[in-house]
């Protein structure tokens, strides 16, 4: 019915729809532990991914990354809303909050490792799902815990630094999707076509994910 890039595609895209929701789900649950109901209130806090699915970064980033052939895929979905004032202790609410979605991916890509012990090797959709899985969660843990607010690394950034470095930290939010786009952007775009060959964005990610996927397969027997 499908070839096998058909069947890489779909795979992808359900590994991809599976990690955002997830991710933005975790958010929305740790923040209604800490004592902020916002993202409860505004149905949130599901696993159904059309409350999360956003049209640039769940359909058009990951289709531009997959053309330009970057060595990691990464999406997002649309920031489940949350109000550190109502967060109870308010600065570890912050942390944890944050660093529950990047933790959320981890063990669903620990989850998708330990599954493919059913039936290794075998070449089957539900496989290629399970191991799109892996990578795709690793990279959107690592993406986001990089310390660039609004990314959750960069909240978590903020809760932990002191006062004099946070401050700062916090106040470039407004642009920190716009800093980022440019990592991901401006190496195909003017750098390649000026014969150099660098992304800072990668040097960072692919040692990074190297790393975690080893840990993750070592960790669920796979490695």
């Amino acid at each position: 019915m499908f070839s096998q890039s058909g069947l890489e595609i779909i795979a992808f895209l359900i590994a991809l729809i599976l990690a955002i929701t997830f991710h933005e789900a975790a958010h929305g649950f740790v923040a209604r532990l800490f004592g902020d109901k916002t993202a409860t209130r505004l149905g949130r806090v599901t696993l159904n991914p059309f409350k999360h699915i956003d049209p640039l970064g769940t359909i058009i980033l990951p289709g531009f990354m997959l053309i330009s052939g970057t060595p990691f895929m990464f999406g997002y979905a649309k920031p489940v809303p949350v109000m550190f004032e109502y967060l109870h202790p308010q600065r570890l609410g912050m942390i944890l909050v944050a660093a529950a979605g990047p933790g959320a991916n981890l063990f669903l890509a620990w989850v998708a490792a330990m599954l493919l012990h059913i039936n290794p090797g075998v070449a089957s959709l539900g496989n290629k799902i399970l191991r799109k899985s892996i990578g795709f969660n690793i990279v959107l843990a690592i993406f986001n815990m990089l310390p660039i607010p609004p990314l959750d690394g960069g909240r978590v950034a903020v809760g932990l630094l002191p006062r004099f470095l946070s401050a700062p930290l916090a106040r470039i939010e407004p642009f920190g999707f716009l800093i980022v786009l440019a990592l991901i952007i401006l190496p195909s775009l003017v750098l390649q076509p000026m014969g150099i060959y660098f992304s800072p964005l990668n040097s960072i990610m692919v040692p990074a994910v190297q790393f975690l996927t080893n840990l993750v397969l070592t960790l669920s027997g796979q490695g």
